[in-house]
């Protein structure tokens, strides 16, 4: 997150692993068009894809957030950029890339047959206040002082166990603020007619992440097939404050934040994000900076997948904790519009890894920090 050094996912792990075969399009995107693949990522001479890029002008603009925040990632990457915006520029037919030098590199998704699952985050804007007064009651904490051991979990700090020399400012809203926590960061609006202050990731406590999401499904409270965002802040808005505690309670972990002024909302890779340009995604499979091509499920209002699909350019550039694997988390934006969109996001789409052409026998990817990935996620060119 969002838009934050670490962030997680409310519902992105609910859904378990797809399983069978089916020749069309399901409630929640999946394609299963390109038979099994048995490998992470697989060398295709072309994406089996239909359509061009939707966010080319999107696409140039991260290109260029990250140029100016991070020369070193640029540099890693920009034989790889160059080429896509060129590719772009083009016309970006898929069928062209080799003509750029780009290789397309298909992943197998959470099924193994090309199904790659899609969640989304956003930057919201929390109401709050300097002191405790009427209705903000609720304190946003910086990260406190600690050595190599556990800070309080959330139940803890819900009940006291920190000082008030910590509270950054009183929200109106727990549910707000766990919002917050979970995308990782947000923008307080302290009412005072001043700019928006962005709350970035400061640090957590150290305790086990526990999706509420599941408990409100293991509690027969929410169907499964009917969790979301939304669904999770209908329930809060249908109980009461006790009861809301005592459901957020669930999840031990708690993150506190690092109050900026005129900050934009960057990722783990401290690049300002543009929406629907970027992702997070699992370092150990894909490194920051990695140009994606993304065949993305689009939904209507209601969450709903209307069976047709958009092809994105988007750069992995941020981590979460829910993030592993075959899944990106998608950044939607900020406010309660993008928030309503990564509230629906649990779907399934299709997306190749784009990297110039490198030389036979060069890794896929190539770093110092590969020797330290797990084996297989690493492909030579062949």
């Amino acid at each position: 997150m969002k838009v934050r050094w670490y962030h997680y996912v409310a519902v992105g792990t609910l859904l378990a692993l797809l399983a069978g075969c089916s020749s069309k399009p399901t409630d929640r995107g999946q394609q299963y068009k390109d038979g099994k693949l048995n490998q992470p990522l697989a060398l295709v001479n072309q994406p089996n894809a239909k359509g061009r890029p939707v966010n080319g002008g999107d696409f140039a603009s991260q290109i260029s957030q990250i140029r100016n925040a991070s020369d070193n990632l640029y540099r890693r990457q920009v034989s790889t950029y160059s080429a896509v915006q060129s590719w772009l520029l083009a016309g970006g037919d898929t069928r062209n890339l080799r003509q750029f030098g780009l290789d397309s590199w298909q992943m197998e998704g959470m099924d193994n047959y090309g199904n790659v699952q899609f969640t989304g985050y956003y930057t919201p804007v929390v109401q709050a206040r300097y002191s405790r007064q009427g209705e903000f009651q609720y304190p946003l904490y910086r990260m406190p002082p600690h050595g190599h051991g556990k800070l309080p979990s959330r139940a803890q700090i819900y009940s006291g166990a920190l000082s008030d020399r910590y509270v950054a400012g009183y929200s109106n809203s727990l549910m707000d603020n766990f919002i917050m926590d979970v995308q990782g960061s947000g923008y307080v609006d302290y009412g005072d007619g001043r700019p928006l202050s962005f709350f970035g990731y400061g640090g957590k406590n150290g305790h086990a992440y526990r999706s509420i999401g599941k408990v409100l499904i293991d509690r027969g409270e929410v169907k499964r097939e009917d969790m979301s965002m939304q669904a999770i802040r209908q329930w809060g808005a249908s109980h009461s404050q006790g009861e809301v505690r005592e459901l957020l309670e669930q999840n031990p972990s708690f993150v506190f934040f690092k109050p900026e002024n005129f900050a934009p909302a960057r990722g783990a890779s401290a690049v300002p994000l543009v929406a629907k340009a970027s992702v997070a995604a699992d370092r150990a499979l894909i490194p920051p900076g990695t140009v994606l091509l993304a065949e993305v499920p689009l939904l209507d209002n209601q969450g709903k997948f209307t069976g047709k699909y958009e092809m994105r350019m988007m750069v992995a550039l941020d981590v979460g904790g829910a993030i592993k694997g075959q899944h990106f988390d998608i950044y939607q934006g900020i406010g309660n519009e993008a928030g309503h969109m990564a509230g629906w996001y649990n779907h399934y789409g299709r997306v190749w890894v784009l990297k110039a052409a490198p030389g036979a026998g060069v890794p896929l990817f190539s770093s110092a920090s590969a020797q330290n990935r797990p084996q297989g996620t690493l492909l030579a060119s062949q």
